[in-house]
């Protein structure tokens, strides 16, 4: 039964919520023996996930919770900063009536990874690290791996090792999903089985590096934290900081972030967990389903259980969408059931388009944006999505032919820029001299010095008291010159006690700017990112604080790399549907709704990854607001097949979109020029379906 919305009261500040997100805004709020049960929120898509946890955040500090003692954890210092932003506006409504000032901020809010950093730092002393630790991003925990790799003798070997990359990967899988390597290398890596007891050995040094050079990376931020939330004594003591623990997208965290809640609130009194089962995507990066699923089991008592919530109705989608989305999630195996359900009626249902082939399909797709456009909806309320990056590459072609302008989500990401990588090694080998990476970077930045003479400088910087004073007695080469002591001049005044941040990155900028210039052509356009660089280290109190938080929740990406064509005021969106996932488009093109493609081929072993395949087209549905298109190839053209030579395959529509599904569709054929006239030969499956459809059989 839909829910009716409650008449609004006079200067009421949470008038605008409906019932349910109500329900969950004022949960356990007066309870007469002051405890907040623990409150599971199943926030379907489009239903107000981040305006109910704002007002969740503004109502308990209403009600007196102090906001030092309110954590909230998201997936993004953005969403972090929009919640704050939100629930400032509410309590300001409330709270100036009567000229009291609400709280500037929320001093807890933020990702999973930088709370982890500032909690690590505030008890560094307590668990055997320097509190002047540094953090690696991807790339430099990939470069970490490849020297311990190097150095164990892993790449003598006559057979292929696995590379860095691969390798960083087995091991984070390991560290986020808490299971055996053996279980990981079978499920995950099978290629890789063979290497098990070498891989081992590679972990133990590689975890041996990191403890010499005092450097963290991703994982070591979660992984530590759960430790400590697992040490009885510790455990506690962090749980005792906080009140109140606000989780947004619960069901993209993983058995590490699971286990912290645990530690830290194990009867989950004042625990809320925001999020959707169904839109759980994220298993390549170590997120389980399982957690959400299994909320209501591991938190609460017999007499506190955990209360469950479930937001249906959508602000987002016509009624039609949502009924196709619906049907197609109601075949999950295991699920939070729910009904999404919207007041904007809609006549116009979605579209199953039966397509002769990739090439066919680009053009339609192009033709049915450029109708959209014409109709008034700009190229840029339109998307399409794809479940991997290569499946738009015939698109792509049929774009520019065209005259297209778009913009492809999933470009060269800012801490990925060579410029920017050598502006934080700076910055980060001044702050801490024993992180070789960063300093073996650095050094190679001069002129005349290369990886021989930055090992040796490196080797005295850690056998030195102080490096500043290592690095000015080191003896460079002499065509360095004057270049290397300019550097020597830089990194004294980065290593002085007296230096003022933002200070420090001023004096990194002025003396790589003209490295800049002698290395790169393109100087111009990558010293604007240096200046974006510098602007934002502005934001921070202090470069410990900016590299921490620069490295977990960067920037998304550099502007010579991504971003709207400079010249056209309106472009089409490309995406990934994992990257697409909280975005929302006027109209949705889905490619390739076939077997294979979705769900991926390789994504079938098990019914754990056919389950997340279900669960990756719904999000896609999900994201439209007046038009959705699911959009059917009849066949691909396969070139390089080994003995087969370049050969066209036949594909199945999408296991997904099941038979009793086609109701809830407009379905479509989609037929050539040439075929129509008959001077083109039809697919078969198009020709019996041209026949079924003539018969009434699509009614």
């Amino acid at each position: 039964m839909r829910a009716v919305i409650a008449p609004t009261v006079p200067d009421d500040p949470f008038a605008s919520l409906n019932p349910e997100q109500r329900a969950a805004v004022e949960h356990d709020i007066g309870a007469a023996d002051g405890v907040s049960r623990p409150l599971l929120v199943i926030a379907g898509a489009g239903s107000g996930k981040t305006n109910t946890l704002a007002h969740r955040v503004a109502r308990l500090i209403i009600g007196g919770a102090d906001p030092q003692r309110i954590l909230l954890l998201t997936f993004s210092r953005r969403a972090a900063g929009e919640m704050a932003h939100r629930a400032g506006s509410v309590l300001q409504r409330v709270m100036g009536r009567g000229g009291a000032q609400p709280p500037a901020s929320l001093p807890w809010a933020g990702t999973f990874h930088s709370i982890g950093a500032r909690l690590l730092r505030q008890y560094a002393g307590r668990i055997g690290l320097e509190d002047s630790f540094t953090i690696h991003d991807r790339g430099d925990s990939e470069d970490l791996m490849g020297l311990v790799r190097h150095e164990t003798g892993l790449t003598q070997t006559q057979k292929r090792f696995p590379l860095k990359g691969t390798c960083l990967s087995i091991y984070s899988r390991v560290v986020n999903s808490g299971q055996p390597l053996a279980l990981v290398l079978q499920g995950s890596f099978p290629w890789c089985g063979e290497w098990e007891a070498e891989l081992k050995t590679l972990f133990g040094a590689y975890v041996d590096a990191k403890q010499e050079q005092n450097v963290l990376d991703y994982d070591d931020l979660l992984l530590f934290w759960s430790e400590m939330a697992a040490d009885p004594e510790l455990g506690v003591e962090l749980g005792g900081l906080f009140d109140h623990v606000l989780v947004d997208e619960y069901q993209d965290t993983n058995r590490l972030q699971a286990a912290i809640l645990m530690g830290m609130k194990p009867s989950g009194q004042g625990l809320m967990v925001v999020g959707d089962d169904a839109q759980s995507i994220y298993s390549f990066r170590g997120a389980t389903v399982r957690n959400i699923l299994d909320f209501p089991k591991q938190f609460g008592t017999p007499g506190q259980p955990a209360r469950v919530l479930t937001l249906e109705r959508n602000y987002r989608s016509t009624q039609p969408i949502l009924d196709a989305s619906n049907a197609l999630i109601a075949g999950a195996l295991e699920r939070h059931a729910k009904t999404l359900w919207t007041d904007k009626a809609s006549t116009a249902r979605p579209q199953l388009v039966l397509i002769p082939d990739e090439a066919e399909q680009a053009r339609w797709v192009c033709n049915r944006v450029l109708e959209h456009r014409e109709a008034g909806i700009t190229l840029k309320s339109q998307a399409v999505l794809f479940r991997a990056a290569s499946h738009s590459a015939a698109l792509e072609l049929e774009l520019m032919r065209r005259n297209i302008p778009f913009v492809k989500f999933g470009g060269l990401k800012f801490l990925e820029a060579a410029h920017i990588k050598d502006v934080l090694a700076v910055l980060r080998f001044a702050q801490n001299p024993c992180g070789r990476m960063a300093g073996f970077r650095v050094a190679q930045l001069i002129p005349g010095i290369g990886p021989a003479t930055a090992g040796r400088l490196l080797d005295a910087v850690g056998e030195a008291p102080e490096a500043a004073l290592a690095v000015e007695r080191f003896a460079a080469p002499a065509r360095s010159g004057g270049e290397w002591q300019a550097f020597v001049a830089l990194y004294r005044a980065l290593r002085a006690p007296g230096l003022r941040w933002p200070e420090d990155i001023e004096l990194v900028k002025n003396w790589y700017l003209p490295q800049l210039e002698r290395m790169h052509d393109d100087a111009q356009v990558r010293a604007a990112d240096v200046e974006q660089l510098a602007q934002l280290a502005g934001g921070y109190a202090s470069r410990e604080r900016f590299l921490a938080e620069i490295t977990l929740d960067p920037p998304e990406a550099t502007s010579d790399r991504a971003g709207p064509p400079l010249l056209d005021e309106d472009y089409l969106i490309l995406s990934t549907i994992h990257s697409a996932k909280g975005q929302e488009w006027k109209s949705v093109h889905v490619l390739n709704v076939v077997d294979g493609c979705i769900p991926s081929d390789m994504a079938t072993g098990n019914t754990a990854d056919i389950e997340e395949e279900r669960r990756l087209l719904y999000v896609a549905m999900t994201r439209a607001r007046e038009h959705l298109h699911l959009v059917v190839p009849n066949r691909f053209f396969i070139k390089q097949q080994s003995q087969l030579g370049d050969r066209h395959v036949y594909a199945a529509r999408s296991r997904f979109v099941s038979p009793a599904m086609l109701r809830h569709f407009e379905q479509c054929v989609w037929i050539t020029a040439d075929a129509a006239k008959g001077t083109a030969p039809m697919p078969d499956s198009v020709r019996m379906l041209v026949r079924e459809r003539a018969r009434g059989a699509w009614k």
